[in-house]
């Protein structure tokens, strides 16, 4: 009988320690679970084929390269003037009116004598163009003599932009005969490339550039514009966002880190070319635009690192 009981209570004994053993010892769905769980959270993208331009940004201002100059055809007072600085006429706009100084000292009597002659002795002025008035010599009632400049007119026609362009750019005009301008109030205008002006800045060795532009619009004169220059054009290249490229403190060694499967990333050495604001192309290796590669959490990783793919982007 006691021994039955030992055999018993031996049985229980082993059957809870194997019971024990068993809740213990995790299968290896759990282990992967675990390390997936623990990786660092991280964003992905993928190699872009197309075009890449590398470009440089330069300021144009526009101006206007003529002005003609509203004269006085006849001695005599300034009866009317209805124009102000600043004011934008059109062709034909009557600018001033003059009285003669005859008509003055004779009034009336003129048309007293004959009425048919309508004799008024005003003369009237008309803007000989489209324009701003940048100058204006006079006032409504001021003695004027025949052929004095009454005011200055902009001439429309001349309008263009002067595009800053340093010296050592001038080999990538040929490739620019096209550019786009892009105004302060975000406006975008097409430009066709001229000829330079005969002088360079002596201090920032700089050459003014004439870019005409065929728009509508009033622009004002010295309004600064952004012009893009192309430098470098490549087609059908492998590009990545510029955060998805890392470096040493030097700046002398690149790479990326490249998922090879869904939990783990490596580094790969890469090789640069061509860079625009956001994008990077990789010359070397040829990535496939399938792979993996991580744009974010992925600085300080080592070279091989366990991570987990976030569905969401990181926040900055």
């Amino acid at each position: 009988m006691m021994l039955k009981k030992y055999i018993l209570v031996s049985f229980f004994a082993f059957a809870m320690v194997m019971q024990a053993c068993k809740e213990k010892t995790p299968d290896a769905n759990t282990t992967l679970v675990a390390d997936a769980a623990t990786g660092t959270p991280v964003t992905i993208t993928h190699p872009i084929k197309g075009m890449m331009q590398e470009t440089v940004t330069l300021n144009a201002v526009s101006a206007f390269l003529l002005k003609s100059f509203v004269k006085a055809n006849a001695n005599g007072y300034l009866q009317q003037v209805n124009i102000h600085l600043g004011q934008y006429v059109q062709k034909g706009e009557t600018l001033f009116v003059i009285t003669t100084k005859e008509a003055r000292a004779l009034g009336n009597t003129i048309n007293a004598l004959d009425t048919s002659l309508q004799f008024s002795g005003t003369i009237a002025i008309h803007a000989p163009g489209n324009g701003y008035i940048t100058q204006l010599n006079y006032h409504a009632g001021d003695y004027v003599l025949d052929g004095e400049p009454l005011a200055a007119i902009t001439d429309n026609r001349s309008f263009v932009f002067l595009l800053d362009l340093p010296y050592e750019l001038k080999p990538y005009l040929p490739q620019n005969k096209m550019v786009h301008l892009l105004l302060p109030d975000g406006t975008q205008l097409t430009g066709t490339m001229g000829t330079p002006l005969p002088t360079v800045d002596p201090a920032a060795q700089t050459q003014n550039f004439i870019i005409r532009v065929n728009t509508n619009k009033q622009i004002p004169e010295n309004l600064i514009a952004k012009v893009n220059l192309i430098k470098v054009q490549k087609m059908n290249t492998l590009s990545l966002p510029k955060a998805a490229v890392l470096s040493d403190e030097v700046q002398s060694n690149f790479w990326v880190m490249k998922m090879i499967d869904s939990i783990t990333a490596i580094k790969v050495q890469v090789q640069k070319g061509v860079e625009t604001n956001d994008a990077v192309e990789i010359i070397t290796p040829a990535f496939k635009t399938t792979d993996s590669i991580l744009v974010k959490g992925n600085y300080g990783l080592p070279d091989t690192a366990k991570v987990m793919i976030l569905s969401t982007p990181l926040k900055e």
